[in-house]
């Protein structure tokens, strides 16, 4: 094997640049985590979570295709038209969906939400779709241009500066002798989506803009599939986080026992498991350029190496992750949060490890492959098993029915990849057979 032209190939290279950037941002993620678990406590942790539902869901709706699509017609272009209409389209939607939140919070909190507590932390967060927006376009740029070093270092730039804007907003509070509040920690996203789309402002170079009506159709035809399912697929993860409170409160937690639990489980237990995956996340935002290209000439060895050796890794991470979480899981939570109940969910939740890793690396392979349809399907398969869970067991049974439910999901969308992806296979070879 040639060691050189490996390390010369792009999904190497990308995978190392986003690889050792992510990494460098979920330690500061987590670390940020901790330190909000003893400022704002669990309660506000879970206060906190509460609002981020609605901000993916604008996300969704506002980047869902448009990044993809920009990255797409950004590599099949030389000039800056994808972009400008992408952007164009993006921020008009941001803006929008900015104002109704900002008009709609009260309603949005007590009716949707069902805690008026996040009223003015709606307000707040409407504020980063804008930036947010800003910044998915220009990273959907410079993905097209297989350029990765810059999305990279923006999203390390957006956490620093989250984590040291919180950090300041906390000793201001402590010279005031004031309480940390969960508001002042979505300043801190504002501020980091803010300095992420500002910084990659300063690395774009403005030639040739143009709005082009037909590029712009184009975008939206391609987008609009991809936007649908991703709203739709948003819609019932934030069900899922928006529901798991109240029905705490159905199986008999008051209020603030409800989102101190919820608090647990998604600002200290979550991270902590969802840690391993810069490696796979990085590798999946790599491989479906990799996939498609090898698919568009027909290289069904590259397709079936990369194949094979993507469910390698994942399995051997997965298994290593998940024995770890068993070993040290309980250690980790009360060292790092003081929490017994974020120990238990740690142990709980290291299962879900190879299962995860496999999905999220397999289902850009599908969509290398125009297999969208297949990972939509799955998601939602697995989207309504948690929701069934979280409206039928836990009021009467507890959350660990949600977590065994959460495993259940992920085992059953990596074994559908797999069965699918097996059968691509057979077809494959079958197909070079009769050559």
């Amino acid at each position: 094997m040639d060691i050189s032209r490996f390390k010369k190939h792009p999904l190497f290279t990308g995978t190392i640049i986003l690889t050792a950037t992510g990494l460098a941002s979920r330690i500061i993620g987590f670390l940020y985590r901790i330190f909000l678990s003893h400022t704002i406590g669990a309660k506000g942790l879970g206060i906190y979570q509460l609002v981020f539902p609605i901000l993916a869901l604008c996300l969704a709706l506002c980047t869902g295709g448009i990044q993809t699509a920009i990255s797409k017609f950004t590599a099949e272009s030389d000039d800056l038209s994808p972009f400008c209409c992408g952007f164009c389209i993006c921020i008009i939607m941001a803006v929008c969906c900015s104002f109704g939140i900002c008009k709609n919070a009260p309603w949005i909190a007590a009716r949707i939400i069902s805690e008026p507590a996040c009223e003015p932390l709606l307000r707040i967060i409407s504020l980063s779709l804008p930036f947010a927006c800003l910044h998915a376009c220009f990273n959907g740029y410079y993905y097209g241009k297989n350029k990765t070093a810059i999305p990279a270092i923006s999203q390390l730039f957006e956490q620093v500066i989250r984590v040291f804007s919180v950090y300041l907003f906390y000793l201001v509070q402590l010279e005031k002798q004031a309480t940390m509040t969960p508001a002042l920690a979505v300043w801190g996203t504002v501020c980091g989506e803010a300095a992420a789309a500002l910084f990659c402002l300063t690395t774009f170079h403005f030639r040739r803009m143009r709005f082009s009506f037909s590029t712009a159709r184009k975008l939206a035809a391609f987008a609009t599939p991809l936007t649908g399912s991703r709203v739709i697929l948003n819609l019932f993860a934030s069900a899922e986080a928006i529901l798991i409170p109240q029905a705490l409160t159905s199986f008999g937690y008051d209020r603030t026992q409800a989102l101190s639990v919820f608090g647990t489980l998604t600002g200290m237990a979550m991270p902590v498991i969802m840690l391993p995956t810069v490696l796979t996340g990085s590798l999946s935002v790599l491989l479906l350029p990799t996939i498609s290209e090898a698919a568009s000439k027909g290289d069904r060895r590259q397709i079936s190496q990369t194949i094979r050796r993507t469910i390698e890794l994942c399995v051997i991470l997965g298994l290593g992750c998940t024995l770890a979480f068993l070993l040290f899981g309980r250690f980790v939570g009360a060292l790092l949060f003081g929490s017994e109940l974020a120990g238990s969910f740690i142990v709980s939740l290291g299962f879900l490890c190879p299962f995860l890793f496999l999905s999220g690396t397999l289902s850009s392979i599908l969509h290398g492959l125009n297999m969208t349809l297949y990972t939509f399907l799955l998601n939602m398969t697995g989207c309504a098993l948690r929701l069934s869970a979280i409206y039928f067991l836990v009021p009467r049974l507890g959350l660990y029915t949600y977590l065994w439910s959460a495993l259940l999901s992920q085992i059953l969308q990596a074994g559908a990849y797999l069965w699918i992806l097996s059968r691509v296979g057979r077809r494959s070879k079958q197909q070079a057979a009769t050559v």
